[in-house]
């Protein structure tokens, strides 16, 4: 598993460490099924990683 790094994370990191492709995010942003994300000054995104755990939590719980 890759290093958690800061508050916020990228797409990319996201991706790496769900090992989903960019086209799959993309997928599931589109069905609301992504965590949420913010949207930066220069059209980068980024996902809070608190926001990121809780999204893993909400699986969790629908999972079981």
């Amino acid at each position: 598993m890759p290093k958690r790094s800061g508050t916020w994370m990228t797409v990319t990191e996201f991706c790496e460490e769900m090992s989903v492709s960019r086209s799959t995010f993309d997928d599931w942003r589109a069905k609301n099924r992504a965590p949420k994300c913010v949207r930066l000054p220069n059209g980068s995104l980024r996902i809070r990683r608190t926001d990121f755990d809780n999204w893993l939590e909400t699986l969790e719980d629908d999972a079981a």
